[in-house]
């Protein structure tokens, strides 16, 4: 099996969906501007607490309802999220849907803002940081640990091994932006760094990664160069890189 993780916010996404959102929320009068600034002076900076973020990201459903929330949601992606997806990462994505590759989305960002735009992409597989349901709707509440860092490679590995599929004998690409993805883009066979920030470029330099940027128009993939197109048969080393 060969699998494509792309990471969503600074990725395939030229932006952040959360501050996105917060924006949008902001608008209607459900958070402050004051708070919306800091939650993006916070995701920028790296000092923020995962799972404070998806709960008080997921908390607008519980106060305001569903329903409302989900117009904002349509709002969110129509005015922020398509206009500022990247065309070259997608082209990347496409070049792997082409090759009959596995595509999944794997964010951090919380289940009920990634579901319309993993669908908007064709992406069927998501691992997103979890929301809580009951009896099918979306209650306000985190439904269990984010996916992040570790957590995201853990629930990665587990995708794979659900299908029948040993991690090592599985072939797999991950793009990504952020150093808070270091554990998985350090456990696949081909890590790309997407317009990386300052600690993920220096390591992509160390360990001779390729960087490709967000904003690129070049049409051609990292899959037209010969040493990211392997099976995974020349390696079987479980380990991260």
């Amino acid at each position: 099996m060969k699998v494509a993780f792309f990471d969503l916010d600074g990725t395939l996404l030229d932006g952040d969906t959360d501050v996105m959102w917060s924006h949008v929320l902001t608008s209607k009068g459900v958070f402050s501007a004051e708070a919306a600034d800091e939650f993006q002076r916070a995701y920028s900076s790296g000092q923020h607490d995962a799972a404070g973020f998806v709960a008080r990201f997921l908390a607008p459903i519980r106060d305001c309802g569903l329903d409302k929330c989900t117009e904002w949601r349509e709002e969110t992606l129509r005015q922020h999220v398509i206009p500022h997806l990247s065309q070259k990462i997608i082209h990347e994505l496409n070049s792997h849907r082409a090759l009959g590759h596995e595509l999944v989305l794997a964010t951090a960002t919380n289940e009920f803002l990634v579901a319309p735009i993993a669908a908007h992409l064709a992406i069927g597989e998501v691992l997103a940081s979890p929301a809580e349901r009951v009896a099918g709707d979306y209650t306000g509440l985190i439904g269990g640990a984010p996916c992040f860092k570790e957590e995201k490679l853990r629930r990665a590995r587990a995708w794979v091994e659900e299908r029948g599929h040993s991690w090592s004998s599985t072939e797999t690409w991950f793009y990504s932006d952020s150093q808070h993805d270091l554990p998985l883009l350090s456990a696949v066979t081909h890590p790309i760094a997407v317009s990386p920030d300052d600690e993920l470029a220096a390591h992509a330099l160390r360990e001779a990664w390729p960087v490709v940027s967000i904003h690129s128009g070049e049409p051609t993939s990292t899959l037209d160069k010969p040493e990211h197109s392997s099976t995974s048969d020349s390696s079987s080393d479980d380990s991260p890189r």
